[in-house]
């Protein structure tokens, strides 16, 4: 894994960020997985972040897709 100063320091194209925003139940979303690529941790840290801080985040910021949305 990078170190803080190399992880400020990388540029992250505003169309790569925008190609991961999906529209789903007319909300503007990203899936886990980008959002834990974007920040350069796994998908498992994220989500343990997350859970770990529900306090932290609105209580619409995460859901989970059905098998229709995947």
């Amino acid at each position: 894994m990078k170190n803080k100063k190399e992880h400020i320091n990388t540029f992250i194209p505003q169309r790569s960020i925008e190609e991961k925003i999906l529209f789903i139940r007319n909300k503007k979303v990203m899936i886990d997985s980008d959002l834990a690529m974007l920040y350069g941790v796994t998908t498992k840290r994220l989500n343990e972040q997350v859970k770990r801080n529900k306090e932290r985040f609105p209580e619409d910021f995460i859901f989970k897709l059905t098998e229709k949305e995947k």
